[in-house]
């Protein structure tokens, strides 16, 4: 069964696994789950996606319930006033707060089947707001520095572009653990190893509109599931993102054993500050 966050007569919203597929696609022709069919089975009617999540991605994925509330909803992604929000665990430490404007072009199409030289697309304005709201160091050597650092952030698309969040990340240098495609193997291998983590490790955790019936303004939250939030918990991360978001920049040792981790301790850098930087 899925996870029903919110329902209405106009809207339902569920909170979507890493793993599964918004709806068929031939990047995997083998898969035979769907959230439009599940959630179509588990209600008994009719649904239209609102937007996409990627198969990785997990978190708050938005239907309308009717022709006409998913004409209202889409009208409103089209002029940019549908506010998303994600959580993210990226290499290293990225500035406390940022904008990445940078155009994206079409990978794939709506089949997602690989766009070919003969067939180029055009490059598409982009832009992502970004917040570190946590930031982490391990003591030890993953890649070619001597610790690996690791942080926790909060991502705003402003633009709707094809996996334009893990996209951008990798622009500027701080990919998104568990990213097969945009990210960077040691590391997905090291949170494998370490954390037994076997996903991507982004989240869709806020969406804001206003309401396909009355205009009302409307906010739906999904927590993290629990793949997601165990990794957290075990790297010792704030577990309320909106404390951390206030803290004041400060070192916490926290053993390794208490964490549930093997091995060396953890360094843990709470907030922002000069000592959290990239």
């Amino acid at each position: 069964m899925l996870d029903i966050l919110y329902r209405d007569d106009f809207l339902v919203a569920i909170n979507k696994p890493s793993g599964l597929l918004v709806h068929r696609s031939n990047i995997d022709r083998h898969e035979t789950r769907f959230a439009v069919q599940l959630l179509r089975d588990q209600i008994g009617q009719r649904v239209y996606p609102m937007h996409r999540l990627d198969k990785g991605t997990s978190g708050l994925l938005l239907f309308a319930l009717d022709a006409d509330s998913a004409r209202r909803v889409a009208a409103q992604f089209v002029r940019g006033e549908v506010q998303k929000r994600y959580l993210a665990v990226v290499r290293g430490w990225p500035a406390e707060t940022g904008v990445i404007d940078h155009p994206l072009s079409r990978r794939f199409d709506d089949y997602g089947r690989k766009l070919g030289a003969e067939r180029p697309a055009m490059a598409l304005p982009a832009v992502t707001g970004y917040r570190r709201l946590d930031c982490f160091e391990l003591p030890e050597a993953v890649d070619r520095y001597p610790t690996s650092r690791y942080a926790l952030l909060s991502l705003s698309p402003r633009t709707g572009r094809q996996h334009q969040l893990r996209r951008h990340m990798k622009h500027i240098a701080h990919p998104i653990i568990g990213d097969a495609t945009w990210g960077k193997g040691i590391h997905n291998r090291f949170f494998q190893q370490r954390f037994d983590c076997q996903r991507l490790l982004l989240a869709a955790t806020q969406i804001d509109l206003l309401h396909p019936r009355d205009g009302s303004p409307l906010s739906i939250a999904a927590a993290p599931d629990e793949s997601f939030a165990g990794v957290i918990g075990a790297l010792g991360l704030a577990a309320e993102t909106s404390a951390a978001t206030d803290a004041t920049a400060s070192c916490v040792a926290a053993t390794a054993s208490g964490a549930g981790i093997t091995g060396a301790p953890l360094k843990h850098m709470v907030g922002s500050g000069s000592e959290c930087r990239s």
